[in-house]
């Protein structure tokens, strides 16, 4: 779809609102997920692209295992490191202004969730990423017993519930089987789906007990896709 430049202005405004409502950065179970999904599939080294990276909060919990940095966003945190690699992008109108497999992990946390198009996006992770590199999306998981008792309660999702004084940038809940789709869709294999292992006990501030949040979904807030991309198929003639 082409916008118009008054529409582009529009939509840009909107996205970098909503940007700026989200504070940049989430919270370090959500990192700690990526950190482990990392730990147990990349080997290290090469290029992190960080798309929707906000205050660049993802590479302390993973700069040891990469040699190289880039976030991409719709505004400029004031948070960011200055040294940080950066590239303004408002994904719901547009393409990242990197190249085609650009990089060897590409990963978006807590992002989808506040775009439009998910399968647009997931199709721009996939681009950025090099033959055999990974893609990495977090959301929240909306089959919680959190999400499920709030859902049965209020008729809706708990992290995208519309009342004064919530949060109000979330607008596109996916479940697990919505994500394995779009990852199977867009090419991606090995497609898995972890868990955050910390969770909101229904209806009270407090969490989980580990012993339980350890067993899986139930008892998560949130939930990481992870696929890759197939590598370069090479023939003997």
């Amino acid at each position: 779809m082409i916008l118009s430049d008054d529409r582009k202005q529009i939509a840009q405004a909107d996205v970098e609102n909503r940007a700026q409502q989200s504070l940049g950065a989430s919270s370090e179970p959500i990192y700690q997920m990526v950190s482990r999904t990392l730990a147990q599939q990349h080997p290290g080294g090469g290029v992190l692209v960080d798309v929707g990276c906000g205050s660049g909060k993802l590479w302390s919990f993973v700069g040891d295992r990469f040699d190289r940095y880039i976030g991409v966003d719709a505004v400029r945190y004031p948070d960011l490191p200055t040294h940080t690699e950066f590239i303004p992008s408002n994904l719901d109108i547009g393409k990242a202004p990197l190249p085609d497999e650009c990089a060897d992990v590409v990963c978006a946390v807590e992002i989808i969730e506040h775009l439009e198009n998910p399968r647009a996006f997931i199709r721009e992770l996939v681009r950025l990423a090099k033959p055999g590199g990974l893609v990495i999306v977090t959301t929240p998981n909306q089959l919680s017993l959190l999400s499920k008792l709030t859902l049965i309660l209020k008729n809706q999702f708990n992290a995208f519930q519309e009342a004064p004084g919530l949060y109000p940038t979330h607008i596109t809940a996916l479940l697990e089987i919505d994500l394995n789709r779009i990852f199977t869709e867009c090419n991606l294999t090995k497609v898995q789906i972890e868990y955050s292992r910390c969770g909101r006990m229904p209806f009270t501030p407090w969490h989980w007990p580990k012993s339980l949040s350890i067993h899986g979904g139930a008892f998560s807030d949130n939930i990481i896709c992870v696929g890759q991309k197939l590598k370069v198929q090479t023939y003997t003639i």
